[in-house]
C-alpha cells in the first residue's frame, strides 16, 4: 500500500491568516502620525509651511483655517468652545495677543522650544506659554496716483486729517490685526486721547472695510487715497502691480506696530508629542525665511534676511508693546468698539 505524504498545514494556516492580515494592514496605516493645528494665518501662506513639514516629518497635518472676515476670532472661539474636549494640538495665531485669551483660561501648556533660543526675548514668553516668530507690521498703503509726494501721510493720525475726509479706510476693528492695533494705541496714548482720535476718524468719514484685504483693494482701485493694513497686504498689492506705496507710520513718534505670529501648545490636545515637533518647525529660522519670501513677514532673528523692499527689524522704529497688557485692553475695549462701529 502506498503511503501518502503528510499533508502540509501551511496552505491552511495561510488561508486562516489572510483575514487577520487584511484587518491588520488598515490599522497599521491608521497609525501614521498626525497633528491638528488651528490657524488665523492666511491659508495661502500657512498651508505651504504645513506641507513642507509633512514632507520632512512623514506625518499628516490637519489644519483648520480662519476666514478673512473673522480673522483671529473664529478659530479662537472654537478653541474656547472645545476646551472640555480639545480637538486641536497647536494654535498658530496671526498675532501675539489672541493666545493670551487661551492662557488666561488655562487652555495652554507651556513649551520652551529649543529652536527658539535666537528669537529676541521681547517676542516670546520666558515660561514657554507662547513663542513669537515671523512678524508683520502695520503700515499705510498709499495710492501713488492720488497722493502727491508732498502730501504723503507719515502717521496713523493722518487718517483723521480733514484733507483726507472720506478718502481713507481701515478694516473693521472688531476683528483681526486692526483690533490689536487699536488696543496698542489705547495702551500707548491712554483712553482720552485714543477715543478722541477715533471720534475724529468717524467725523472724517473713514471707511470701515470688511478686512485688511478689502482696504488694499480700495486703495489700489483709487476709491480711497490711503488706508491702514499689514505688510502682507502690501506684498500682495506689489504682486498685483497696484499703484501703491508703503509707509511705515510714526517713525518720528511712537513707532510702527510689529505683530509676530505666535505658536502655542493647546492643553489636552490629542497629539502632544507631534504638536511639539510642529512648534519646533514653525519657530525655526527656516520658516521665518520662507514667510519672508512668500508673505513679506519680518524675521525676528537678525541673521534671517528681510523681504525685498522691506526694512530689517533693526532698521525700523517699533512701538514698545506689552502684548499681555494689549490683550487685556483689547478685551476691555470690545463694548466700546462695538458701539463705535455701530453694532
Amino acid at each position: 500500500m502506498i503511503k501518502r505524504a503528510p499533508r502540509s498545514c501551511a496552505p491552511i494556516a495561510a488561508t486562516l491568516l489572510i483575514p487577520f492580515l487584511l484587518a491588520w494592514l488598515p490599522a497599521r496605516a491608521a497609525e501614521k502620525p498626525e497633528v491638528v493645528v488651528y490657524t488665523s494665518v492666511d491659508q495661502v501662506f500657512s498651508e505651504p509651511i504645513f506641507r513642507a513639514f509633512e514632507a520632512r516629518w512623514g506625518g499628516t497635518v490637519r489644519a483648520v483655517f480662519d476666514t478673512e472676515e473673522t480673522k483671529s476670532t473664529g478659530v479662537l472661539n472654537r478653541l474656547v468652545a472645545e476646551s472640555r474636549n480639545p480637538q486641536a494640538d497647536v494654535f498658530w495665531s496671526g498675532d501675539p495677543v489672541r493666545p493670551f485669551v487661551l492662557i488666561r483660561r488655562g487652555l495652554v501648556d507651556k513649551y520652551v522650544s529649543p529652536v527658539a533660543t535666537s528669537i529676541p526675548a521681547s517676542f516670546k514668553a520666558t515660561d514657554g506659554s507662547w513663542t513669537g516668530f515671523a512678524g508683520r507690521a502695520r503700515v499705510l498703503l498709499v495710492n501713488s496716483r492720488i497722493v502727491k509726494p508732498g502730501e504723503m501721510p507719515r502717521s496713523v493720525r493722518d487718517l483723521a486729517k480733514p484733507l483726507w475726509k472720506g478718502k481713507t479706510a481701515i478694516a473693521n476693528p472688531l476683528f483681526g490685526t486692526t483690533t490689536m492695533h487699536v488696543a496698542a494705541l489705547f495702551a500707548a496714548w491712554g483712553d482720552e486721547t485714543s477715543k478722541k482720535f477715533f471720534e475724529d476718524l468717524k467725523t472724517n468719514e473713514v471707511r470701515i472695510a470688511s478686512s485688511n484685504g478689502e482696504v488694499k483693494r480700495l486703495v489700489a482701485s483709487g476709491e480711497v487715497a490711503f488706508g491702514l493694513a499689514d505688510t502682507d497686504d502690501a506684498h500682495e498689492a506689489f504682486a498685483e502691480h497696484a499703484p501703491i506705496e508703503v509707509v511705515y507710520p510714526d517713525q518720528d513718534g511712537i513707532g510702527s506696530l510689529v505683530m509676530p505670529t505666535a505658536a502655542v501648545l493647546v492643553r489636552g490636545g490629542p497629539h502632544p508629542n507631534e504638536a511639539r515637533k510642529l512648534i519646533d518647525y514653525l519657530v525655526s529660522s527656516e520658516v521665518e525665511a520662507k514667510l519672508a519670501q512668500s508673505a513679506a513677514h519680518l524675521p525676528l532673528r537678525p541673521e534671517v534676511k528681510a523681504p525685498i523692499g522691506a526694512p530689517s527689524l533693526g532698521g525700523l522704529k517699533t512701538m514698545s508693546v506689552d502684548y499681555g497688557r494689549v490683550a487685556e485692553t483689547m478685551q476691555e475695549l470690545q463694548p466700546w468698539l462695538r458701539q463705535w462701529v455701530g453694532f
